[in-house]
């Protein structure tokens, strides 16, 4: 493809990103975020983020089929979906942002359409559970709001299925440690199961085989090097952890390891003069994406229709003066914006 392909081709396909929150994204756009990278390295990074964003981008259709299916999968409901879903609870726990509200609106009009049952229906004492959301990256959002709900409210046992685009598995380990240490200190017996679109491997044990952004070498500047003394040198140290090249993952999501490692390096370098012209961004916001890890970042490239995960590398998503392709709702926003709905019907009814 020509640049001017790729520019529309990325476009195209990211083009129901936060969907009348911010403009639609453009191929002005595109170039204006590309633009900030090295010029040699422009047209290596517009082909391997075009074809990655096509592996990795949720888009409302991709979502709206995936929940559509489960309404009916005969494993999910056990070949019985209308008798299934009027026993399941949808849990709507959620402490922070908006992601679990909306997709659970989403998928009520779809089950709906196709099983004939309205939320008012469904729920039962003896019923699964059912927790949606965006993705699991870290896992911590997730864990909180399952451990507050299991210490509060759920039942001496129960059935929790997790559905959501994309699973990480450092993240599924995270969540199925901690849950089964709260099930011995809250004397319950919680059995979790996972639905998803992807599934990611990251665990640091398969690096070489995994799904996400792992520099394979350490970029040369001060910078960088600054970075690496701070990983390995400054309380807690931690071991660098690179990648062996040669692989494009177990999901298959990148073209070749060499658009792999250009993507990896550049992303890399760029993230860190991120950091250096944005002092207020919390130390946990590495590079490659946030973790409480002490790494060059999470690296994901999961991005939704609804949000850009602040788990993707920094510039994926930072705002001014850095220029995002994703320009991100933050936890904050979505606060606001709920408080503004709820004011909104106040006065409604009033």
């Amino acid at each position: 493809m020509s640049s001017r392909e790729l520019l529309e081709s990325i476009a195209g396909t990211i083009a129901d990103y936060r969907e009348g929150d911010v403009p639609r994204r453009t191929p002005e756009n595109v170039e204006r975020w590309v633009s900030q990278f090295p010029e040699e390295a422009h047209d290596g990074i517009l082909s391997e983020v075009n074809h990655l964003l096509s592996q990795t981008y949720i888009s409302r259709d991709r979502m709206t089929s995936f929940l559509r299916g489960l309404t009916t999968n005969e494993k999910f409901c056990a070949g019985n979906p209308k008798a299934f879903w009027k026993r399941a609870n949808l849990l709507n726990i959620q402490q922070g942002g908006n992601s679990q509200r909306e997709l659970l609106a989403m998928f009520c009009e779809l089950l709906k359409q196709e099983v004939g049952v309205e939320l008012a229906e469904c729920g039962s004492t003896d019923g699964p559970f059912v927790y949606l959301d965006d993705g699991v990256f870290g896992g911590g959002r997730v864990l909180q709001d399952l451990s507050t709900w299991i210490e509060t409210k759920a039942p001496a046992e129960c059935e929790v299925r997790i559905v959501v685009a994309a699973l990480h598995t450092l993240g599924e380990y995270y969540i199925g440690d901690r849950i089964g240490k709260l099930e011995t200190k809250a004397k319950k017996k919680i059995n979790l199961s996972w639905w998803r679109i992807h599934t990611v491997e990251n665990r640091r044990y398969y690096k070489n085989v995994s799904d996400v952004l792992w520099p394979t070498a350490v970029p040369s500047g001060p910078l960088a090097e600054a970075y690496v003394r701070y990983l390995t040198e400054e309380d807690p140290k931690y071991k660098l952890e690179l990648r062996s090249p040669g692989s494009v993952g177990q999901k298959k999501f990148f073209s070749s390891d060499q658009a792999r490692i250009l993507l990896e390096q550049q992303f890399l370098i760029e993230g860190l003069k991120i950091r250096n012209m944005c002092p207020n961004l919390p130390e946990t916001m590495r590079p490659l994406g946030a973790t409480l890890l002490k790494t060059f970042g999470f690296g994901s490239t999961i991005v939704t229709f609804r949000n850009c995960p602040n788990n993707c590398p920094l510039v994926l998503w930072v705002d001014d003066p850095w220029y995002p392709l994703f320009p991100r709702s933050t936890n904050s926003e979505a606060f606001m914006k709920r408080l503004i709905e709820s004011l909104l019907k106040k006065a409604t009814k009033g």
